[in-house]
């Protein structure tokens, strides 16, 4: 663990820190993703989930993905289903109430077609953020005695100052990270607003960092309000303008997740499991050309009905 954490502190030591202009077309972003990356998700759930970027990586075909995010949502059933990964590290996978956990995951994991590294909400955050330091391990409580500690990497001491016990856990360098954001200047300084959850980490601790931006505004727009630039240009590889790119899930003050899509969704792998998702990758992203093509597919007033939904939270 050590020979790796020092490889990737000098993998991120060698990254290009220059203000450049990154601003380039999601299909040319995505091949800066190689098959056997570990790819870390933006967001939490349905909040905020980089889905442009996601569906543009099924559907270029990269296999052999890990994939990681503090809380998955049904992003990790498409690449389950589809084969373009087969190691899901999360600390839940499911839609949440009413929809429960994730059906794929678990008939995948039983019929050893699929890994689940199963961490705890606190621990994977403490895993980027170690990453974000630079530093191999972080100190933490919560995993203590539970028995997730005893299916992880997780390893224990005793703090050298209280005498008391820790866990230690690894820190999480990805490969790539992929990161929705309300706002980003051509040259990747990036603001969010509402919940950050854990995205200022995983842009620090990845090797490439690959942004979409709700919107793509003039470096003078950033400068005027720097507090809210969480994730700075230097740590980003390329910039995607992708409005509605959340989309079904949603972004914070902008629109809503939008529920009957997620319904449909959660219908169709009721009755047709693996199958069932494989019918709803080949109709919403591998039978379309782009993620426009993908939003068109909605009607306007579906649109402007998440739009009203998601600005009803800060009006």
């Amino acid at each position: 663990m050590i020979a790796g954490f020092v490889e990737a502190r000098r993998e991120l030591e060698r990254g290009d820190r220059s203000l450049r202009d990154k601003l380039t077309p999601a299909a040319a972003a995505i091949r800066l993703v190689s098959s056997g990356d570990h790819v870390a998700v933006g967001g939490c759930l349905y909040s905020r989930t980089p889905m442009a970027l996601l569906l543009e990586l099924l559907r270029q075909g990269q296999d052999k993905l890990s994939l990681s995010r503090c809380l998955t949502c049904y992003e990790g059933e498409l690449f389950l289903a589809s084969g373009a990964s087969r190691h899901i590290i999360t600390s839940w996978m499911g839609f949440g109430a009413p929809w429960g956990t994730s059906r794929i995951l678990r008939q995948m994991v039983e019929a050893d077609e699929a890994v689940f590294e199963e961490w705890s909400h606190l621990g994977i955050g403490m895993r980027y953020r170690a990453g974000a330091m630079g530093v191999p391990f972080l100190p933490m409580l919560s995993m203590l005695g539970s028995d997730l500690a005893e299916q992880t990497d997780v390893r224990e001491m005793n703090c050298p100052f209280t005498g008391e016990r820790l866990a230690l856990v690894p820190a999480l360098f990805p490969d790539v990270a992929l990161i929705h954001v309300h706002r980003a200047d051509r040259y990747g300084n990036a603001q969010i607003e509402g919940y950050r959850h854990m995205d200022t980490d995983v842009a620090r601790a990845a090797r490439t960092v690959i942004l979409s931006a709700e919107e793509i505004v003039e470096p003078e727009r950033i400068q005027r309000n720097p507090g809210a630039t969480v994730i700075p240009h230097f740590a980003v590889d390329a910039v995607v303008e992708a409005p509605m790119g959340s989309y079904p899930h949603e972004c914070y003050g902008l629109y809503d997740a939008d529920f009957d899509h997620f319904d449909n969704y959660a219908k169709q792998v009721r009755e047709g499991g693996v199958e069932g998702v494989r019918a709803y990758l080949e109709a919403n992203v591998t039978g379309l050309n782009s993620f426009d093509d993908f939003l068109n597919q909605f009607p306007l007033a579906v649109a402007l009905r998440q739009r009203r939904k998601g600005q009803e939270l800060v009006s």
